[in-house]
């Protein structure tokens, strides 16, 4: 995939699939969603205020074939049919509306409805960066606040599974951190270093790992032979692991809204993929990510 454009494709051709999406009274979401039904990708269910859902579609003449409205009293009851429509098997993913993480994510993994898998479940965003034509895969920037190492093994795991589905059999994963060096005094740079033995030996499987690694260090070749840092991973990341959500969340807007870029974001480690973007994104990001969801669906399944 050499940009985020061909995840509408790829999407494509594992065939179109049914999306709730969980609090959509908002123009953003309405509009990307009507733009993946005309895109082929998708069938939508548009869960919410219903009386806010119907005027933004009349005001923005959206035709509403291959659309679905329900009505629910709050985003909370929105996420609890979503939820159930999933597990039923009534619909294929979910995605985010204008509902708050914390609320999805609460309902997702209720014991008695959710959507748990016993996995760890991290955010990823692909994202687009002009300036050097490529996309990285950075993680996480939305729902584990401070991983330690078990958690931070888990969310390479994520990336990795979704990397190999996207067709890069051995990415390059870089523990990102301030510097490239162990100092013990950051333990950023300690837990890196672990993961990084950790891989070497086997212990985690379908990426090549290294850090701790600077963000120039990791995804500038130049960067990296000026600094003197010799590996496999440097210049060439393909995944980005933050320290903690605070970086993550930084990072990824940062590249997003001053950098430029497209972005997708998806969920891993629940039952299916949920398509989960900021409240604030652009309606092509939505779209993206929604045709990202769809590609998942199609190659676990």
């Amino acid at each position: 995939m050499e940009d985020l454009s061909e995840l509408l494709n790829m999407a494509r051709d594992v065939g179109k699939r049914r999306i709730a999406i969980v609090a959509a009274e908002d123009e953003d979401v309405v509009e990307s969603a009507y733009l993946s039904v005309r895109e082929g990708i998708a069938s939508v269910v548009l869960l919410g205020n219903q009386d806010k859902i119907w005027s933004i579609s009349k005001e923005r003449n959206f035709n509403l074939e291959g659309m679905e409205i329900l009505g629910t009293s709050d985003s909370i009851s929105a996420a609890q049919m979503a939820v159930k429509m999933v597990r039923s098997g009534e619909v294929d993913l979910l995605m985010k509306g204008l509902i708050k993480t914390a609320d999805l994510l609460k309902v997702v993994l209720d014991k008695e409805i959710g959507l748990r898998t016993g996995k760890l479940l991290s955010h990823i965003f692909l994202v687009e960066v002009p300036r050097k034509r490529r996309w990285y895969a950075l993680t996480d920037a939305a729902i584990v606040v401070s991983p330690g190492i078990p958690e931070k093994v888990q969310i390479i795991e994520n990336a990795i599974d979704l990397m190999h589905y996207l067709g890069i059999k051995e990415p390059k994963v870089a523990l990102l951190a301030a510097i490239e060096t162990v100092n013990p005094a950051m333990p950023t740079t300690v837990e890196a270093a672990a993961i990084t033995l950790m891989g070497l030996r086997g212990q985690i499987k379908g990426a090549i790992i290294d850090g701790p690694l600077a963000l120039d260090v990791a995804i500038d070749e130049r960067c990296a032979k000026i600094k003197g840092v010799r590996s496999p991973v440097a210049g060439n990341a393909d995944v980005l692991i933050v320290p903690n959500v605070e970086a993550g969340n930084m990072m990824g807007k940062a590249l997003i809204q001053a950098g430029g870029g497209r972005a997708a974001g998806v969920v891993m480690g629940a039952l299916k993929p949920i398509v989960m973007t900021s409240r604030a994104q652009n309606v092509e990001s939505r779209l993206l990510s929604i045709a990202l969801g769809v590609f998942l669906v199609g190659r676990m399944n």
